[in-house]
């Protein structure tokens, strides 16, 4: 298996160290031959090539089996006629990566006011309110006057329908129950389609228990109680913001991982921002790119039907749990540890199984 691996800016090379490091270990151990492609993007691209995405990079990244993105200074890049193009959605709309899957789940060693959960949030990602990615050319953002803005939502039925088989597909291999995250009472007609797509969906999968809550409600509600939801599905914009919810509820957003995937591709990346506040401090915690790793393997393993690259994944997560547990982490969740201490920890538990 190649992968192109893109540490990004602030932590990401720190971070990006530690998951390569994992990723060599388990190759060894699962006889992966994997391969790893190290490419840039963002900050060190825009100085190099005078834009945050080179001009080979999208053939590069397709003529290899995966991706793993590390954190972009996403806000800084406001002007693509400058080359400042947000490398996460240029890889998510060119790659065809609907689908964002972010789990979120307790640890016991890691403080939370919340009862155990473990959930997933399968979130649109090509469509919705994001004026980057709704209009063929441009952008879907008018300024009508000088103080009158009008942004448009786009919603389609293709894409409904294949967020919604994504979900259940994952619903299926979870506890069977599938919440559709929603504002159909206001977006009466988009978020109606979208209901009704994934209640259509749902007949292919009657084991399934299927509900549905306004996105307002669904905040209240999930920080209320988040051991009541499993496989969550939702729009673009509703879905960020939700997801980042459930990983802090789950202790910290840098324990989450996140996997953009497709028909063809898919691309392992961290769920947190870059933090340039403490980029080459030894401080970052690296498990969020560790675990969007893990389930990069997983993805490529069901894809190849290689069952060697999903034990992978599965040892991976299973180190990262016994690391939590031991308090071998990072400070931001209760440990003691440095990034590249954190990431030795990861190894040696590896190596032991």
């Amino acid at each position: 298996m190649n992968i192109v691996t893109i540490p990004g800016d602030g932590i990401g090379p720190e971070t990006m160290a530690v998951t390569t490091a994992i990723l060599n270990t388990v190759s060894v151990q699962h006889d992966l031959k994997l391969k790893l492609l190290p490419e840039i993007a963002g900050h060190a691209s825009l100085q190099k090539y005078g834009s945050t995405i080179s001009p080979s990079l999208l053939e590069k990244v397709k003529a290899a089996d995966g991706l793993i993105l590390g954190p972009m200074a996403t806000y800084d890049f406001k002007d693509e006629s400058k080359g400042e193009i947000n490398p996460s959605k240029f890889f998510r709309i060119n790659l065809d990566l609907y689908a964002n899957i972010r789990p979120a789940r307790t640890f016991p060693q890691v403080p939370t006011r919340m009862n155990p959960f473990d959930l997933v949030v399968v979130r649109e990602n090509t469509e919705g309110f994001y004026a980057d990615r709704n209009v063929e050319s441009g952008n879907s953002e008018i300024l009508v006057t000088k103080d009158v803005v009008i942004s448009l939502r786009r919603i389609t039925r293709l894409c409904c329908e294949r967020i919604a088989k994504a979900a259940f597909e994952i619903a299926m291999t979870r506890k069977k129950h599938v919440t559709i995250v929603h504002k159909a009472n206001v977006l009466q007609i988009g978020d109606g389609m979208f209901i009704q797509i994934c209640h259509d969906i749902s007949k292919n999968y009657p084991e399934v228990k299927v509900d549905d809550f306004i996105v307002d409600a669904m905040m209240a509600h999930v920080v209320r109680r988040p051991e009541f939801f499993d496989t969550i599905v939702t729009t673009n914009m509703f879905g960020d913001i939700l997801s980042d919810l459930t990983s802090e509820l789950s202790g910290s957003i840098g324990l989450g991982g996140s996997l953009n995937a497709g028909d063809q591709y898919a691309m392992g990346q961290a769920a947190h921002g870059c933090a340039p506040d403490i980029a080459g401090q030894d401080l970052a915690n690296p498990f969020s790119l560790v675990a969007s790793a893990a389930m990069l393997l997983a993805w490529y393993g069901q894809q190849q039907k290689k069952p060697n690259f999903i034990l992978a994944s599965h040892s991976i997560n299973q180190a990262m749990a016994d690391a939590i547990d031991a308090k071998e982490m990072t400070k931001d969740v209760g440990g003691t540890l440095g990034t590249k201490a954190t990431g030795e920890a990861l190894i040696s538990r590896l190596l032991k199984q």
